[in-house]
């Protein structure tokens, strides 16, 4: 990314000082729907705007499990599964009692929608499903052919105006952390407790580096290198983090003599080669080359499905035409409108279609994927820059440690971008999971007890810790992870 194009195009923002904050507003928590037994809900009261803690107000929405070992209580653990765009709501619903039992009861598990998402406030760009389902159709996932990217670049820059709402304006990282450190004291935590994944693992970074002396445990998992994120340059690690990964499916496919070998690398280039030339029908499904892409793309997120991701790419290799692979529309969310208020918020991107092409053609020289993951960022071309977002200094020394985790073969949080935050923090120590898949915690069982037993106490384990991989993925029982769909999406999966 040091291209002389790019210096001139990736502009970097002076940061901000943290806005002093508004008090901190008490929490009513009530039992939540009868469908979620055993969990609280809430919302909770902050100022849109942190620079007037007085004006305009929004609302995030929490939930909790509450500890079940109250004489123990230690406070409370609030957790961001990421995206950006994911709900924290939705992902204690379904990891809350395992994070409950981990820690031993003794944590109120607490989940939130941050701001413009989910259930707080959401950013909706779209009247209703159809016409966000129309607009996603209306065009490749991603400019493949020289004469898409114009097209494809004025549609996504339209974004801006179609989403100019209040809320919009006020998504950065930043505003998330102040809102975390305002919900951290209505808590009743002296010091903050805290676990994110993925995109969490930048707000937590973030927090870190604006409230170091407000950390009790922070643990990151699936990490992003925030000199990267903060300047625009994700691109970097994005070019050739996916296929590092496919490397290794390529690899083990072919020692377990999966469905998709033997020599699966060579029968991945052949089919690229062929629905670039032409689609590939499969059932009453039209395959084209973006959609072959991005279905690779799922690889990267989860070992546990690479079964069927082999069963799907070999169907495609052997067919002009095939069985259908049926799938219903999901229900309107704002994951998509919500992932783009926050990336183009915290972000300076390029604001001409010019340097988007250039810097696609430095993202395509590093795989086939790179271009997959840049081009949805050309939504951020018009869209305003959060001025209270923070770009640095990332070397905070915290008042705990700080717990980095990352996998060795991560499509979307790549290990380099947790070797560098381990780096940046003088006040940190690496935990590495030696295997395949997006988040240690998903699927290494000494990552768990790794970070369950750090949150406890604050015990980290001994410097230069490397969890073992799990065996080859093509040789267990094939499994889907619920927050991913490993048929064909409707939209860009460029999300953390």
């Amino acid at each position: 990314m040091r291209l002389p194009v790019l210096g001139a195009v990736l502009a970097l923002v002076v940061p901000l000082a943290p806005a002093a904050h508004a008090s901190a507003p008490p929490i009513a928590w009530a039992a939540c729907a009868p469908a979620r037994p055993g969990f609280e809900c809430a919302t909770f009261t902050v100022p849109l705007d942190h620079d007037d803690p007085r004006g305009a107000t929004t609302t995030v929405a929490l939930t909790r499990k509450p500890a079940t070992d109250r004489a123990g209580r230690i406070g409370s653990l609030l957790f961001n599964p990421g995206g950006p765009g994911a709900s924290g709501i939705d992902y204690v619903w379904a990891w809350g009692e395992k994070m409950s039992a981990g820690v031993r009861g003794r944590f109120d598990v607490v989940g939130f929608d941050p701001r413009g998402i989910g259930r707080s406030n959401p950013l909706r760009c779209f009247a209703d499903e159809r016409e966000r389902a129309a607009f996603l159709t209306a065009g490749p996932v991603f400019p493949y052919e020289p004469e898409q990217e114009r097209p494809f670049f004025d549609r996504y820059r339209s974004l801006a105006s179609r989403c100019d709402q209040p809320i919009a304006r006020h998504m950065s990282t930043a505003d998330v952390v102040r809102d975390l450190d305002l919900l951290r004291r209505a808590l009743g935590d002296r010091r903050l407790t805290y676990f994110g994944t993925s995109y969490g693992s930048y707000i937590g970074t973030t927090y870190a580096n604006m409230f170091p002396g407000n950390v009790r445990a922070l643990a990151i998992d699936g990490v992003l290198d925030p000199e990267l994120w903060s300047s625009g340059r994700q691109i970097q690690s994005d070019r050739i983090a996916t296929a590092e990964v496919l490397d290794e499916f390529f690899r083990l496919c072919d020692e377990a003599r999966c469905v998709f070998g033997p020599n699966s690398k060579q029968r991945w280039q052949a089919l690229l080669a062929s629905v670039r030339a032409q689609p590939i029908t499969l059932g009453t499904e039209v395959w084209t080359y973006d959609l072959v892409v991005q279905q690779a793309v799922l690889a990267g997120f989860a070992s546990e499905a690479w079964t069927d991701i082999a069963t799907v790419l070999d169907q495609l290799s052997d067919a002009s035409a095939g069985t259908a692979v049926a799938r219903s529309d999901p229900a309107y969310d704002n994951f998509f409108d919500a992932n783009l208020g926050t990336t183009c918020a915290d972000t300076e991107f390029p604001r001409t279609f010019g340097a988007y092409r250039a810097i696609s053609r430095y993202a395509g020289a590093g795989s086939e994927f790179g271009p997959y993951w840049w081009w949805s960022t050309s939504a951020c071309a018009d869209w305003p820059v959060n001025p209270d977002r923070y770009t640095g200094p990332w070397r905070a020394r915290t008042s705990a440690p700080v717990l980095v985790v990352g996998n060795h073969f991560d499509g979307s949080t790549d290990f380099r971008g947790a070797q560098a935050v381990a780096r940046q923090l003088p006040n940190s120590r690496l935990l590495a999971y030696a295997g395949w898949g997006h988040i240690a915690y998903r699927r290494s069982q000494c990552a768990v007890d790794a970070v369950h037993s750090y949150l406890l106490d604050g015990t980290l384990p001994p410097a230069g810790t490397v969890c073992p991989a799990n065996p080859n993925p093509f040789l267990g029982t094939a499994s889907q992870l619920a927050d991913h769909d490993f048929r064909r999406s409707t939209g860009p999966v460029a999300s953390r």
